[in-house]
């Protein structure tokens, strides 16, 4: 294993630009004035996408008892996949339980292959898979697509380094984590180095925190209420409940960066972390798009349907014939 991040393959191989990105995924699934029968479904929004593999992943990783870093290595092997294949030539039940099978033995907590099967039968009915070889084959096609490029870089390590040195309270910690976990459904591990994405979810933290504990005891802010209960063992928000809840809701985002009320409030504590930043060689406009990012994901959150986007992958399934 790398030691150091830009030493990586994960920085050599799987970090791309936005327009990068743009191309591979135009490329994977170009335009179609004439839909043909085997793709006449439109894919749902990626992020929606995103949010539903996560939550189902994490309902299959508390029935594992699995740590988060394991869960968000699987969602990384499936971005990565899905950079190489498009999504409505696969079954994506089958993906997740093989993405989260691989991540196990990497992170050095391996389930037993017929468990892993199991569990994910029992958990994805359309699963439609009932021999562990399958997963087998599945985890050989998800290597070779990857490139055997299956060491991660996560950015929980920058945050566990940081929190002392911004004076981060425990809720602020677990608020950033959360924020991190959030993070695995955008593009921000492909774009960005781990260290970024972690200074983004604490200044997210730092900012958003005073306003989050004025709308918990106002109880009108459900995101933050599930991060409020959560666990220290940073599962996303969304499990806690066994619904999709993100961290932090696009209008509370919104409002406390665009209204500055989160700024007036953070105090010393933030311009500590500016004036850090000011004195860093960290990339300020890394920092503010990912910053953005986070909040446009939050807003798309909101409009986020777990039903259809079930139907949606129940449509494209049938239509190819995938099993």
């Amino acid at each position: 294993m790398a030691a150091n991040y830009w030493d990586s393959t994960q920085a050599k191989h799987w970090t791309y630009t936005r327009p990068e990105l743009t191309h591979l995924r135009n490329t994977l699934h170009p335009p179609t004035p004439n839909p043909t029968p085997t793709n006449k479904t439109p894919l749902p929004d990626p992020r929606h996408t995103s949010i539903y593999m996560q939550t189902h992943l994490t309902k299959l990783a508390r029935r594992l008892n699995l740590r988060q870093q394991a869960l968000a290595t699987a969602q990384i092997y499936l971005k990565r996949f899905y950079l190489r294949v498009p999504l409505r030539k696969t079954n994506p039940y089958l993906l997740m339980a093989t993405a989260l099978y691989l991540s196990c033995k990497m992170e050095e907590t391996p389930q037993h292959i017929r468990l892993m099967l199991g569990e994910a039968a029992r958990q994805w009915p359309e699963l439609g898979v009932t021999e562990t070889s399958k997963i087998g084959e599945c985890e050989f096609a998800l290597i070779s697509k990857l490139g055997s490029n299956l060491i991660l870089h996560h950015p929980y390590r920058a945050l566990s380094d940081l929190q002392a040195l911004f004076g981060l309270t425990p809720e602020e910690v677990q608020l950033a984590q959360s924020i991190i976990n959030d993070s695995y459904n955008t593009d921000l591990p492909l774009l960005y180095a781990p260290h970024i994405i972690a200074i983004t979810a604490i200044f997210l933290a730092v900012v958003l925190r005073p306003a989050s504990s004025t709308n918990l005891n106002a109880n009108t802010n459900p995101g933050l209420q599930a991060f409020s209960t959560s666990t220290s063992n940073a599962f996303p928000a969304s499990s806690a409940s066994g619904t999709s809840t993100p961290s932090v809701t696009g209008t509370s985002a919104q409002n406390a960066l665009a209204g500055f009320a989160g700024l007036r409030q953070a105090g010393p504590k933030l311009s500590k972390l500016v004036d850090w930043l000011a004195e860093s060689q960290v990339a300020m406009e890394a920092i503010v798009d990912a910053t953005q990012e986070m909040v446009s994901l939050y807003e798309c959150w909101e409009g986020y349907s777990e039903r259809s986007v079930k139907e949606g992958f129940t449509r494209f399934m049938r239509e190819a014939g995938v099993k």
